[in-house]
């Protein structure tokens, strides 16, 4: 899924400086914002010689600039390719930000390839050929593979830019024989072909979408690492472990429930154990719910289990405090209490 910015609809965009050679708007797929573009360094400094290339969708490399071209954002540039011929991208990011970039990314220096020149008419019209065949060749493969009876999705193909080379990324439970599946996509592609694995929160990013909060999904827009999320980080939020609700597109757990996890951990260190039980007059009185931000417990007895009484965290942690001297006296309070109540259907 392609996003276009606000100057793209108005036919005022300056992004990308060869549009005249592809005729095509800009793509704002993890998009990043050189915030440093109009800060020149110290002249003590040379310009830092990495540059940020963006491939389709969500693919973003490091290249050296070796010759020193005077490279802006949105320009498209030739570069080396992991084996033979060259391939061509998009400058995403230049200057000092791509050391941050480098950083987050723990990408090592050793493995960084050369950038060769700005693209020429010639290439880049080559490239746009066969970025029009994706659509087509994605097809094929994916009947190649149901022909063979592969487990396997194939839910993206990428052309290298001269065309040399096909990259294939698949998703799959299972490790995949897929031998014959390369004969038959070389025969009938007649070029090189690679296949790459991808996890499902990868195929989510490449493909793109609308998530449940109406907004275009965060992994094909600026979310670049993915963490683990498990149902701890719905629990911590009192949120209902219903599965419907808490998956994303990918089939697997929101990553949006990681973003406010860190505010409820801190607000959850002043509670007591939630599998704590008070001693009372009445009986033993055990948790229900807890309220993270008004940091307010609901308690009920073991006894009557539909009436929840509401206390404060000081006050439960005082009847703890009496619970270890002395017998119990406390008697919960009648202010504040739910009936709940069932409801039958005729």
């Amino acid at each position: 899924m392609e996003k276009l910015c606000s100057s793209c609809l108005k036919n005022e965009c300056t992004n990308n400086r060869n549009n005249m050679f592809t005729k095509k708007k800009c793509v704002k797929k993890l998009h990043v914002v050189d915030w440093l573009s109009n800060i020149k360094p110290p002249f003590l400094l040379d310009n830092f010689d990495l540059i940020e290339v963006q491939f389709k969708n969500d693919r973003k490399e490091f290249f050296h600039n070796a010759e020193k071209i005077n490279l802006c954002k949105g320009d498209f540039v030739t570069v080396e390719s992991k084996s033979s011929g060259y391939d061509i991208g998009t400058v995403t990011l230049t200057g000092e930000l791509v050391k941050l970039q480098i950083r987050n990314k723990n990408n090592p220096f050793s493995n960084i390839k050369k950038i060769y020149r700005k693209s020429t008419e010639k290439e880049i019209n080559i490239w746009n050929f066969y970025k029009k065949k994706e659509l087509k060749g994605l097809l094929k493969a994916k009947k190649i593979a149901k022909h063979l009876n592969l487990s396997m999705k194939i839910c993206d193909v990428e052309y290298q830019g001269d065309g040399e080379k096909a990259t294939f990324y698949y998703t799959a439970e299972n490790r995949i024989d897929f031998r014959k599946l390369i004969k038959e996509l070389a025969l009938t592609f007649r070029i090189r072909i690679e296949m790459r694995q991808i996890g499902y929160r990868q195929e989510a990013a490449k493909i793109g979408g609308i998530g449940s909060c109406g907004r275009e999904l965060c992994c094909s827009t600026w979310l670049k690492n993915f963490k683990s999320v498990t149902t701890n980080s719905a629990r911590y939020q009192q949120l209902s472990l219903n599965i419907e609700k808490l998956t994303g597109q990918c089939s697997k757990l929101k990553c949006c429930l990681n973003y406010e996890l860190d505010a409820y951990l801190s607000a959850i260190k002043d509670f007591p154990d939630f599998n704590c039980k008070i001693h009372t007059e009445k009986g033993i009185a055990q948790c229900m719910k807890i309220d993270v931000f008004k940091k307010k417990m609901w308690f009920s007895y073991i006894k009557n289990p539909n009436t929840w009484f509401r206390i404060e965290i000081k006050k439960i942690k005082e009847i703890l405090e009496n619970n270890k001297i002395s017998p119990p006296l406390e008697k919960l309070s009648t202010i504040d209490v739910i009936q709940k109540t069932e409801l039958t259907f005729k």
